[in-house]
């Protein structure tokens, strides 16, 4: 049985990124000064077999100093032509498809555990009802506006809260089981 999860950050009202899709916010240093209570980052990925990620969010870390997936296998979801530099060639592919054919294509070649990443991509594996868990780490900041983590996810879904923890660094992480869509409470 395939597992697709999310671990993302946010900020307190809800956006993975400003609207132009800078996450500088993310990256400032009073941030990094205590160590995250709850799920890391190392914790959570050292499970995960793939990480599918749409165009925008590869376009992003793309161009970072690190690559910061390591060797996982990272599946960028775009209809159009992808560049990827040649010390990604053999860790980067590009798919097209709905979530549903994605994830049986990936069951398929022996994937267990997806990581699922960007806001538009874990949209639409939500509204296809294939999220399993979601890992959300509040930052202490307000945005006011910017890139919504959900948007319209379509059909009202339930959570379950399997954990809840808090940072020095003022994070807050909590951890939820998402039920299928109309599987009531």
């Amino acid at each position: 049985m395939m597992k697709c999860s999310v671990y993302i950050a946010t900020s307190v009202d809800g956006f993975i990124a400003r609207t132009d899709g800078d996450i500088d916010w993310l990256l400032r240093p009073e941030y990094a000064v205590s160590l995250l209570n709850g799920l890391s980052f190392e914790a959570f990925i050292a499970d995960v077999d793939a990480l599918v990620m749409g165009r925008n969010t590869y376009e992003k870390v793309s161009v970072f100093p690190e690559w910061p997936y390591g060797a996982l296998p990272v599946i960028v979801l775009s209809s159009r032509a992808l560049d990827i530099p040649p010390h990604l060639q053999n860790r980067v592919r590009r798919l097209t498809g709905d979530p549903e054919a994605i994830v049986t294509r990936l069951a398929n070649e022996g994937c267990r555990h997806l990581y699922i990443d960007g806001g538009n991509c874990v949209q639409r594996f939500l509204q296809a009802g294939l999220i399993n868990e979601l890992t959300i780490t509040r930052v202490p900041l307000l945005l006011g506006s910017g890139i919504p983590l959900f948007g319209a996810v379509g059909a009202e879904q339930q959570l379950r809260l399997i954990a809840a923890t808090h940072s020095d660094n003022g994070f807050v992480q909590e951890r939820y089981a998402v039920s299928p869509p109309n599987s009531g409470p």
